[in-house]
């Protein structure tokens, strides 16, 4: 017994000088070395320790971890983590120049500022290792800003993050603007434990982290239960297989490899994804019809389309936990499970055959064709040099590609050939069967273009439990998008669903039901399990009567709790408070939806959108002069914008103010010459001051360019109104082309036809 105490008592004394050392290694440093500037944004928020305690245990894990690109995420900017040339290096862009330099041992990069005017800045951080690096300088209220233009660290280069023209200086996507803010877009996951600290009062930010970049405790959790564990002298116990720390899971992973909405901060390691976050389902504008991977959507929407997935391998199955790179070189890291010999831990799933050979793949052994990740992950590239795989292992389908416009991987070696091409070859070694396997692709491209023919499509995907919850959510979601059906039911029969992102999609798609239908379809998501449901379900019920909730209304209450904690949490984001003061306004609590718009407007002066909400609240609140102010506002922050005309059109006509928005209708459509609403609008309001004969010119010459039949017919009704039978008959057999099952037309032709005759 004595021994035993002895001993313990021995390596709680070794591991507190362990951490001591760790943490103090600088008290034994002589004078003559230089040592590192503390970074002033750590602190040790509760339940955390330092991260060098954990690496005076953990050598070999540490050791591990220090090559990756995750240990490297962000850093102090010195000679150690600068990767660019800041050799008065010179860089410009639509004639804006950006030089690079150093100067007594700072970092400084010249451009031009939030005020237009160029300006010296002094980069604080590097962000990012490879294959590109950005830069963080410090604009003033604790506020980072991420340069855009980055090093490229292949090419050794600088280039422009941005696309198409660039943005105004202080503007949303200006370098100096909220976009480009990592204390708002970027802090979740370069840092280990980051909050933002947002002050609203003033819009500034105390920003602090456990440690600059991502460390053990970003996946392992707060280590300051399992430090003093460590300490405790149990360490041969058994009894807590978690030594004080949560299990690391995928869940770890997906905090930060997913397209998502964080609704509460302090996410770590063992807590549920969605109680911290609502991902983004598979929309058009971040997904191809088949689900493969658009716009910048990371890893987790796609990864839960696959069938991997659905067996249950995860993350760690192929990466490797601390290096963060791939358990196996090539096809190896496939034929882990899919080899002819079944793996034991698929009791359902069968992955198993004979793929990595040339019978398979029909390409040569060792082949750029014969990698099981170049046909079934393609890349795509993002932020210009960073390419990445589809993590939902799609089997090729060039057939698909040329009906829908979907990539395929046949195309990324065989470039100067055609889908058609890559079919046939296709059929020559499979057989035609392969064009017969489930895809999504009919009834999401269906969807898209609002098809009603889509609707059995979408609701066959939802109704098989076989797929993947966030197809099947998802395409309950675009149900409930397509004009003209009743999708109640099938909104009411998956918020029973038992997979929390199939109930998810039902309470988003709850959003474009008829109002008085919402609470019988999703009224019992407002008491889910899990939190991402609960804000979307209160967030569509929140133009709900209160009376119409009876035994619900406390499920409510807390889920408007849930709601505001989101809103809370998002205390920075312009659109999330502008989004909040919608469901205030539903909520009849004008004063303070009110108030959000005008927030959001405080966050991000240049965000016309929220301008733009609170233009259409003072409408619906019948306050005509204030909303077409905030429409003229909004104008000169985004003058180019034709909807913004329109708006602002609308409002003066509200105020009788006729000539007026008739110059900004024609505004409109000079931006925008497509939008035949615009036009109709435009004729009208010629024709309510008198000035029809134009509207008709107008809508004659707009109607021979297209084959719209409202400009048509409206072009119709005017002529007849101004007894112009010629051109009323011209119009009308136009009428006939565009709808010859309309008897009225064809009636109405028949009479023209006579009168004109006549004259």
């Amino acid at each position: 017994m004595a021994a035993s105490v002895r001993s313990a008592a021995v390596g709680r004394i070794i591991l507190l000088l362990l951490v001591l050392l760790a943490s103090d290694r600088g008290s034994l440093a002589t004078n003559d070395v230089a040592m590192p500037v503390p970074d002033p944004r750590i602190s040790i928020h509760e339940g955390f320790v330092d991260e060098k305690t954990c690496a005076s245990c953990h050598r070999d894990q540490a050791a591990a971890f220090a090559k990756s690109d995750h240990a490297r995420a962000m850093a102090l900017a010195d000679e150690n983590a600068v990767r660019a040339d800041f050799n008065n290096s010179r860089f410009e862009h639509d004639g804006t120049v950006t030089t690079f330099s150093r100067r007594d041992g700072l970092f400084l990069v010249r451009t031009d500022g939030p005020d237009g005017k160029e300006a010296e800045f002094e980069v604080k951080y590097t962000f990012g290792y490879e294959p590109l690096q950005q830069y963080l300088v410090d604009t003033g209220g604790g506020r980072l800003q991420a340069l855009d233009v980055a090093w490229d660290t292949t090419r050794q280069q600088w280039f422009w993050l941005g696309n198409n023209t660039p943005a105004k200086p202080g503007s949303t996507y200006h370098w100096t603007g909220p976009f480009y803010r990592w204390n708002r877009t970027c802090i979740d996951c370069h840092s280990t434990d980051p909050q933002a600290g947002f002050q609203p009062a003033t819009n500034e930010y105390k920003s602090t982290y456990v440690a600059t970049s991502i460390g053990c405790q970003s996946c392992h959790g707060p280590g300051a239960k399992h430090v003093a564990w460590a300490a405790s002298g149990k360490t041969s116990s058994i009894g807590n297989p978690e030594f004080g720390l949560p299990k690391a899971d995928a869940s770890a992973c997906f905090a930060c490899h997913a397209r998502r909405t964080r609704l509460l901060s302090g996410h770590v390691a063992g807590k549920p994804f969605l109680d911290y976050f609502s991902p983004a389902m598979l929309r058009e504008d971040l997904y191809f019809p088949d689900g493969q991977i658009l716009d910048e959507v990371f890893e987790y929407g796609s990864f839960q389309q696959s069938k991997m997935a659905r067996a249950g391998v995860t993350c760690l199955d192929c990466h490797r936990p601390h290096e963060a790179g791939l358990k196996a070189a090539g096809n190896a890291l496939c034929t882990q499970c899919h080899s002819e010999i079944k793996p034991e831990r698929f009791a359902k799933q069968d992955p198993t055959g004979l793929f990595d050979d040339p019978s398979h793949t029909h390409h040569p052994v060792g082949s750029a064709g014969a990698q099981c990740a170049n046909c079934h992950m393609p890349q795509r590239t993002y932020m210009k040099v960073d390419p990445r795989r589809d993590h939902s292992f799609v089997i090729p389908r060039p057939d698909l590609s040329a009906t829908f416009g979907t990539p395929n991987a046949c195309m990324t070696c065989h470039a100067g050939k055609s889908n058609a091409w890559a079919a046939e070859t296709m059929d020559k070694w499979y057989g035609a069967e392969w064009r017969k396997r489930p895809t999504i692709a009919h009834a999401f491209a269906g969807a898209a273009n609002g098809e009603q023919a889509a609707l059995d499509a979408l609701r066959k995907l939802v109704n098989d439990q076989d797929e993947a919850g966030i197809v099947r959510g998802s395409a309950v979601a675009r149900m409930s998008r397509i004009d003209g059906a009743d999708v109640t039911a099938d909104v009411r029969s998956a918020s029973v669903d038992a997979d929390p992102l199939v109930r998810l999609g039902a309470a988003e798609a709850a959003v474009n039901l008829p109002p008085e239908r919402r609470l019988e379809a999703i009224g019992r998501l407002l008491s889910d399990e899990t939190r991402a449901v609960r804000v979307a379900a209160a967030t569509a019920l929140g133009s709900t009567p209160p009376d119409l909730f009876g035994n619900q209304r406390g499920n409510f209450e807390a889920a408007v709790n849930d709601l505001r904690a989101y809103v809370d949490t998002n205390a920075d984001v312009a659109e999330t408070q502008s989004n909040y003061g919608f469901f205030l306004f539903g909520q009849q609590r004008m004063a303070e939806a009110e108030a959000a718009f005008q927030r959001a407007i405080s966050l991000d002066p240049t965000l016309e959108g929220s301008r733009v909400n609170l233009a259409e609240f003072y409408r619906a609140t019948g306050q005509t002069d204030r909303s077409e102010q905030t429409y003229a506002e909004a104008i000169s922050v985004a003058p180019n914008r034709a909807d913004l005309r329109y708006g602002h059109a609308l409002s003066l006509v509200r105020k009788k103010a006729i000539d007026n928005a008739i110059l900004e209708l024609e505004d409109a459509i000079r931006l925008d010459p497509q939008n035949f609403r615009y036009k109709m609008t435009l004729a009208v309001a010629l024709d309510s001051v008198g000035r029809t004969g134009d509207a008709l010119n107008r809508l004659d010459a707009w109607a021979a360019a297209g084959s719209d039949p409202d400009l048509t017919g409206l072009a119709l009704q005017y002529s007849l109104k101004l007894q112009r039978l010629p051109d009323a008959l011209k119009f009308a057999e136009r009428m006939t082309e565009l709808r010859p099952q309309d008897q009225q037309i064809s009636d109405l032709l028949r009479q023209l036809r006579q009168a004109v005759n006549q004259q």
